[in-house]
């Protein structure tokens, strides 16, 4: 049963964090408003759509900003409860630090849970969502917003075809530049050129138009040569979602699209480092707030007369440290230096130690 003393630590505890979200997420909206103005003023961009680029920026603007709320958070209750005279009478009473201690880090872990999955569902999406406004909208001298396109596309499938497209329209499903590579054993078999392909829903197939069929023998030599300027359907493993899909980038993606993503690229040959370091950084990015809770109640009670000023300074030092070190572990895990795994979670490893031996070194 739920004791009165964790009822009052978490009514505490959950207050705070509410209201410095709040106000983090305040901050984060204003700050990226002010810097990105000029760009909505010369692109003439409607307020509706301001609005809804916000509204969809609102999940990952939350999932910053909370583990420094929850840092704050740890930080004002434990504070307020040392400067109130309050965590002397529950050592008197014989309440230990562990004891106070554990209904916040079991309560870190659950929203460490929550975090994760809500960034599964919301917070990738919001990135994708945010980036179709940002290039159909904020651009200098920005395109008809009816053709949403992408530029040099490049696709490598089951390792004996590569597709080359110079200009793709999401909207239409229209490829212009097509280039299409088959391999038999290594060797070259058949090369495609097109000025342009269009994707046929009712056949599910892709039409040319203006092609050129050059196949090649056992060799690698050219054999015959079909130039036409005919439609032709063509046989080719790529769909237009696809490339859709293959167009977004690792952020914009949650854990279970990600696996997909890497066992499609690694199934094609790709190399696939940079977006398994991301899929396990999402989840060990959600423990954030366990880490900043294990850091920051021991770092209030070291020292009680100055409990929030020392504690709230040395807790923002550690979660930026902490940021600091999870980037490093990334790049060493992108440039092929470390396992994935270990890169993403190198930084958790070595706080969360840090944070247990810190709460097991104070007067209890």
């Amino acid at each position: 049963m739920i004791k009165k003393l964790d009822i009052y630590l978490l009514q505490q505890f959950i207050t705070i964090l509410v209201v410095s979200l709040m106000g983090f997420l305040s901050v984060f909206i204003i700050v990226d408003l002010i810097e990105n103005l000029d760009r909505y003023i010369d692109n003439n961009m409607p307020w509706t759509i301001v609005v809804k680029y916000y509204g969809y920026s609102i999940p990952f603007f939350i999932n910053i900003a909370l583990p420094m709320s929850m840092m704050i958070a740890t930080v004002f209750s434990f504070g307020l409860m040392t400067k109130r005279n309050e965590w002397t009478a529950m050592k008197s009473a014989g309440i230990s630090l562990y004891r106070l201690s554990a209904t916040l880090i079991i309560f870190s872990i659950l929203i460490s849970l929550v975090s994760f999955e809500f960034d599964n569902k919301y917070v990738s999406w919001g990135m994708s969502e945010r980036t179709i406004i940002e290039k159909e909208y904020m651009k200098k001298k920005p395109r008809r917003r009816n053709k949403k396109t992408q530029n040099d596309i490049f696709f490598q499938k089951h390792e004996i075809q590569n597709i080359a497209l110079t200009k793709y329209h999401l909207y239409s499903q229209k490829a212009e530049g097509i280039t299409v590579i088959t391999f038999a054993d290594s060797i070259i078999s058949q090369r495609i050129d097109a000025k342009e392909m269009v994707w046929i829903d009712s056949l599910e197939q892709w039409v040319i138009s203006n092609y050129s069929l050059r196949s090649f023998d056992e060799n690698g030599k050219e054999e015959q040569v079909i130039i036409s300027k005919n439609d032709t359907l063509l046989s080719i493993f790529l769909r237009p979602d696809e490339i859709a899909e293959g167009n977004k980038r690792p952020e914009e993606l949650n854990y279970y699209e990600l696996e997909k993503r890497i066992k499609y690229l690694q199934d094609n040959g790709v190399d696939a480092t940079r977006w398994e370091v991301q899929r396990h950084f999402k989840v060990a990015f959600a423990f954030t707030n366990l880490i900043v809770v294990l850091f920051g109640i021991p770092l209030v009670v070291v020292r009680p007369k100055s409990g929030l000023a020392f504690g709230g300074g040395a807790s923002f030092l550690v979660i930026f440290s902490y940021y600091a070190f999870i980037k490093f572990g990334q790049s060493l895990g992108i440039s092929g230096v470390m396992d994935p795994f270990y890169s993403a979670w190198l930084g958790n490893v070595v706080f969360i130690s840090g944070g247990l031996l810190l709460l097991f070194s104070v007067r209890k």
